[in-house]
C-alpha cells in the first residue's frame, strides 16, 4: 500500500495540480486570470504608480510562468505568486529614484472650474486614499509589505508569511506593529 500525499485531488489547489501534471503554461493562464487582479493591486499599493504596477504585475506572472518548476506545493500558490510580485516591486523600489511627483490621486477641486467639480463625497475618499498612501510610505518596509498583504491582498497570515519567507506568528507581529504604526501616523496629522 502506497502512502497517499496530505491533500488530495478534491482539495487539491487546481493550479497547484496543473503544475503537478506538468501544464503549465495551463497553470500560469489560470494563475493571471484567477489572481492576476490581486497581484495588481499589491503591486499598486506598492509602488504607488498604475502604469509601474501593471509593468511588475506583468514581470511576476511571467517569473512564476518560468519558475513554476520550483514551486513544490508547500503553500497556497497564491503566496508563492505574492511572494514573486512583493519580491518584484521591492527591486523596483530599490533601484528606482524616489520621484517627488508621484501619481497623485487627489483631485484639485479648488482649481477646476465648477462644472468639473467632483462630489464632495469623492474628493473626501480620494484625500483620505492620498493620507493613507503618504502615512504607509512612513512605515517600515516589512510592516508595510504585511499590512498590504494581509488587507490589500487579502492573504491569511500563514500565507503572508509564505510570500514573506518568515513564520506565521512573525507574520502576524508585523502586521500588528504596522496597523499600529499606521494609526500613530493617520492620529499624528
Amino acid at each position: 500500500m502506497t502512502a497517499q500525499p496530505c491533500a488530495s485531488k478534491e482539495t487539491m489547489d487546481p493550479i497547484a495540480e496543473l503544475i503537478s501534471q506538468g501544464s503549465t503554461r495551463e497553470a500560469a493562464a489560470m494563475a493571471a486570470r484567477e489572481h492576476g487582479a490581486a497581484v495588481g493591486r499589491l503591486c499598486m499599493a506598492m509602488l504607488g504608480s498604475q502604469a509601474e504596477a501593471e509593468e511588475a504585475s506583468q514581470e511576476a506572472l511571467i517569473a512564476a510562468y518560468r519558475s513554476m518548476s520550483s514551486y513544490r506545493g508547500e503553500g497556497s500558490f497564491k503566496a508563492w505568486l505574492m511572494g514573486i510580485a512583493r519580491k518584484i516591486c521591492a527591486r523596483r523600489i530599490e533601484t528606482r529614484v524616489r520621484r517627488e511627483n508621484k501619481l497623485r490621486l487627489v483631485y484639485d477641486a479648488d482649481s477646476a472650474e465648477p462644472s468639473q467639480k467632483l462630489p464632495d463625497d469623492v474628493v473626501q475618499k480620494r484625500h483620505d486614499a492620498q493620507r493613507v498612501r503618504v502615512a504607509l510610505e512612513q512605515l517600515r518596509p516589512s510592516e508595510r509589505e504585511a499590512i498590504l498583504l494581509r488587507y490589500g491582498s487579502g492573504l491569511s497570515y500563514r500565507e503572508v508569511g509564505e510570500a514573506c519567507g518568515i513564520q506565521e506568528a512573525a507574520a502576524r507581529k508585523r502586521a500588528s506593529r504596522g496597523l499600529e504604526s499606521l494609526r500613530r501616523v493617520l492620529s499624528g496629522e
